[in-house]
């Protein structure tokens, strides 16, 4: 008799969680890559600044933070070990990309706290959380 270790529901809810959240990621990563000119219209002249000045390096960590963590949720889903790798490359661009936000630009002040400080703080502890989740999932045997 062969036995396997099948994950809880749980593992199915934050699964599916992270791959939205995951999704809504990218789409900021489109929206900020795409931004048109009349959404610039609409916003005020610091963030057009701030927009138009993001060196491409960071777009390029961004780009990365941001497909790799889709990536390891839909892997963590397929129940695929390789989930955990990208999960780190995940949170080590993520910590770049919000490390570099913090550093040279005055986030707070031209986005206000939420978007400019809790945001930027729940993206990192969520990406240590599902990279932690996976680690801990693997070694439940729940990743093969």
């Amino acid at each position: 008799m062969t036995t396997t270790n099948k994950p809880n529901t749980g593992f199915w809810i934050i699964g599916i969680i992270a791959l939205i959240w995951n999704l809504m990621g990218v789409g900021a990563f489109l929206g900020q890559s795409f931004v048109s000119d009349e959404a610039k219209a609409l916003l005020p002249p610091e963030q057009v600044e701030l927009l138009e000045n993001i060196p491409s390096w960071i777009v390029i960590v961004f780009a990365i933070a941001v497909f790799t963590g889709l990536l390891g949720c839909i892997l963590l889903l397929l129940k695929k070990k390789f989930a955990i790798s990208l999960f780190m490359i995940s949170l080590l661009a993520v910590i770049v990309h919000q490390g570099h936000f913090f550093l040279t630009a005055d986030g707070i002040g031209i986005y206000g706290y939420v978007q400019g400080l809790i945001m930027p703080v729940i993206v990192i502890l969520i990406a240590m959380f599902l990279y932690m989740y996976s680690k801990s999932a693997a070694s439940k045997g729940w990743l093969h």
